[in-house]
């Protein structure tokens, strides 16, 4: 069997965010400009903040690929050469491109950097995967409607040089590889130009045309019902049934999300799929760190089947909610920290450091920056300073862990 390949591949939303997930193990990092993008909301890189970005990846050892996955409008396209060569010149490993018009842009005005096509493309089929080749895309994002045995086939059938890269976890979309137009429609925010108001995760109801004002739930019960709302996808159990089925590339979506989230994901992932290129076992650990990120019901997408909607509701849960970042720590443990969220002496916490499982401990003597013994720590982003049970490198992170959460 030829030796088995892999990137792992995670979300930046922002400067913050890739630090994360380049300390936590991410090979590539995926992430925006100011225009061009699918996700406007998220913080995304000026053409500094992008050249400086890929210093950190090149330090790091990792590729930064560059979303432009937005479908432009005729009046846009004007700009996206200056666009496209100003990401050239910042350093852009890969483009990952929506649009055949885009793609052409592309392979004109920034020939060096590879084209990845985004799995807002709809690549289902082995031909389309071809074609795609042929117009010089070097790696393809498979649509998440894709089952494992289809992603097989479609790796076997192939150019041997096309890379397949396909979704392991994060949201999932209840449209068809995330074309929609319900927000465009309801709200004139256009999902397909990064500004999606997700109406698909509303509260619906009924309303009768000669009863206004008055609504009647869409369920039997006092809940109400999600009817587009979809599952969350997790596959962290699955990483080497993906690596056989020819996959390359596993991406965590989550550009809109937490740095917390960045590093847990990127942490947990990078521990899983080292064991599943070594041919390990797989650690129920990480599937607990999963849990410990903000996110709704979990299921393994379209890979085994179809995956169903959530009805009941489209709220996010976590079992653990970060309470400081480690800014520096000695060889004894006494570290300084950045305050998150409001923590006490006394509590059971979690230190999550890159070099393995997750540590629980009691939080005993706390002082203030000021060297004053404290209590609590209730201040945004107050300085902390705490005995840790080991040496923590910066940006280990210390949470809290909900009741009935596992360690």
């Amino acid at each position: 069997m030829a030796e088995r390949r892999a990137e792992l591949l995670c979300p930046a939303g922002d400067m913050e965010r890739l630090e994360m997930a380049l300390h936590y193990g991410a090979d590539a990092v995926y992430l925006a400009g100011k225009d061009f993008g699918l996700r406007a909301a998220a913080g995304n890189f000026d053409p500094e903040q992008m050249a400086a970005a890929h210093e950190m990846c090149r330090q790091a050892g990792a590729k930064m690929y560059v979303a432009v996955n937005a479908i432009p409008h005729e009046g846009q396209m004007r700009a996206l050469p200056d666009f496209l060569r100003s990401c050239a010149d910042a350093g852009a490993d890969g483009f990952i491109i929506a649009d055949l018009g885009v793609l052409a842009l592309a392979k004109k005005y920034a020939p060096d950097v590879g084209v990845h096509i985004s799995t807002q493309m709809g690549v289902m089929n082995s031909e389309t995967a071809s074609m795609l080749w042929d117009m010089g895309a070097k790696r393809a994002v498979l649509a998440r409607e894709v089952s494992l045995d289809e992603a097989a086939e479609i790796s076997a059938k192939a150019p041997r040089g096309l890379e397949l890269e396909a979704f392991v976890h994060g949201a999932m979309c209840v449209s068809i590889s995330g074309r929609c137009l319900l927000s465009d429609y309801m709200t004139g925010r256009g999902g397909n130009s990064g500004e999606c108001a997700q109406p698909c995760r509303w509260k619906y109801a009924l309303m009768e045309e000669k009863r206004p004002g008055q609504y009647f739930e869409i369920t039997e019960d006092s809940g109400g019902s999600m009817i587009l709302n979809s599952y969350d996808m997790c596959m962290i159990e699955h990483l080497g049934q993906l690596l056989d089925a020819g996959i390359y590339s596993l991406k965590i979506e989550g550009r809109m999300k937490s740095a917390y989230y960045a590093a847990v994901t990127a942490n947990a992932y990078r521990h899983a799929l080292d064991d599943a290129l070594a041919g390990r076992g797989f650690d129920d650990v990480w599937l607990s760190e999963c849990m410990k990120v903000s996110h709704r019901r979990y299921s393994t997408g379209f890979y085994y089947g179809y995956p169903g909607q959530y009805y009941p509701d489209a709220m996010y849960f976590s079992e653990a909610e970060v309470c400081a970042v480690v800014e520096c720590c000695d060889a004894e443990g006494s570290a300084v920290l950045t305050q998150r969220n409001k923590f006490s002496v006394g509590d059971t916490v979690e230190l999550l450091t890159r070099r393995g499982r997750p540590l629980r401990f009691t939080v005993g003597e706390m002082r203030s920056a000021e060297g004053e013994i404290i209590q609590s720590a209730p201040h945004p982003m107050q300085e902390l300073h705490l005995r840790l049970p080991v040496q923590a490198e910066r940006l280990s992170i210390l949470r809290r862990v909900k009741s009935g959460a596992k360690s």
